[in-house]
């Protein structure tokens, strides 16, 4: 099954970005980038505009695309997590695996 992999930056510019190289090296299918307010704990109560960058990948290029997000990601601590496609659209599910190759 495929996977969505998700990150959060702080400018539309810099997910844009991400976004076209990540999909140039075929390590997702497809990249959607969302505006969000994310309130959290880092040296103290924060509350910031930041951009959620999901990425429908496949299994195969999920280590590569892992390893790209973490070595270009402009945060100290960024945000990472994977979690598996556990149904939908078969033939949908099937393009994100043929098109993410990595």
């Amino acid at each position: 099954m495929p996977l969505l992999s998700y990150t959060t930056l702080d400018d539309d510019q810099t997910a844009k970005a991400l976004a076209r190289k990540v999909v140039e090296a075929k390590l997702a299918a497809c990249v959607q980038i969302q505006p969000i307010t994310s309130v959290y704990e880092w040296n103290g109560i924060q509350e910031e505009a930041e951009i959620r960058v999901m990425f429908k990948t496949s299994r195969a290029a999920y280590p590569k695309l892992k390893d790209l997000i973490l070595r270009e990601h402009p945060y100290d601590e960024p945000a990472l997590w994977v979690v598996e496609i556990a149904d939908g659209s078969e033939s949908f599910l099937n393009w994100i695996d043929a098109t993410a190759t990595g």
